[in-house]
């Protein structure tokens, strides 16, 4: 035999040796190391084997997980990212994107960042979009009902419902989840305008916007303070030289 032999006929037995010893003992293996990897979609999970975190392109992205299982989300087909999952298996958040070129020729693109309440929709979001040569970019701050009184899944049935109502039992109903907070309510927007302006909007516990700060692309700032019913009640204009 060789000695090129011999020493792969030895390496074999002793990494032989090392697996079995691994087996019977329980010993953690090393980790495995890569400088660089090609995969459709990376599951994280819990040694239980709760889903922690999805990374995916969009061929295999996922619906919404919730309870540990998955709920259908045909509006994510289009796009790739990651899903946070909370402990009870429940999604929390994440990142989606996408970007195209139109038969147009022009782009259509989009990136969502979000943070959700605990089996609620995201009280924070960070958001660019890109329609027909138009751009903006947004921060946005929202209040969220506690998802222990009514779950993001039981408000989109009780919707479901009232959108087969009358028109004016309809806007009650509605009406009544507002005053009680079971409504997503925008409370903070900052970011850019269609018109490339740069604006500040803070709204009130209702969703009813109440201050606008803005920048005109040209420099000229304003501010406007609203009623309850968006009015401008004062307004001050600062006229750049």
């Amino acid at each position: 035999m060789s000695k090129l032999a011999t020493f792969l006929s030895g390496a074999a037995a002793s990494a032989s040796a090392i697996i079995a010893i691994t087996l019977l003992t329980g010993a953690k293996a090393p980790p495995a190391k890569f400088e660089e990897i090609d995969v459709g979609r990376i599951n994280v999970r819990e040694p239980d084997g709760t889903l922690r975190l999805v990374i995916s392109n969009k061929a295999q992205f996922p619906g919404a997980p919730w309870k540990g299982g998955e709920e259908p989300r045909p509006d994510r087909r289009d796009k790739a990212g990651m899903i946070f999952v909370n402990d009870e298996g429940t999604e929390n958040g994440g990142f989606i994107q996408k970007g195209v070129i139109g038969a147009d020729g022009k782009a259509s693109a989009g990136l969502s960042l979000t943070f959700d309440r605990f089996r609620q929709d995201q009280v924070i979001q960070l958001l660019h979009a890109e329609q027909g040569g138009t751009a903006t970019s947004t921060l946005a701050i929202n209040d969220e009902a506690d998802g222990l009184q009514m779950d993001v899944r039981q408000r989109s049935e009780r919707m479901a419902e009232i959108r087969k109502l009358e028109p004016e039992a309809r806007r009650a109903a509605v009406e009544e989840m507002r005053g009680k907070g079971l409504l997503s309510t925008n409370r903070v927007r900052l970011g850019t305008t269609p018109g490339k302006s740069s604006a500040l909007m803070l709204s009130d516990a209702q969703g009813r916007p109440r201050l606008m700060l803005m920048v005109t692309p040209e420099g000229k700032p304003s501010i406007q303070m609203l009623d309850e019913k968006g009015q401008p009640v004062k307004t001050i204009d600062l006229e750049t030289k």
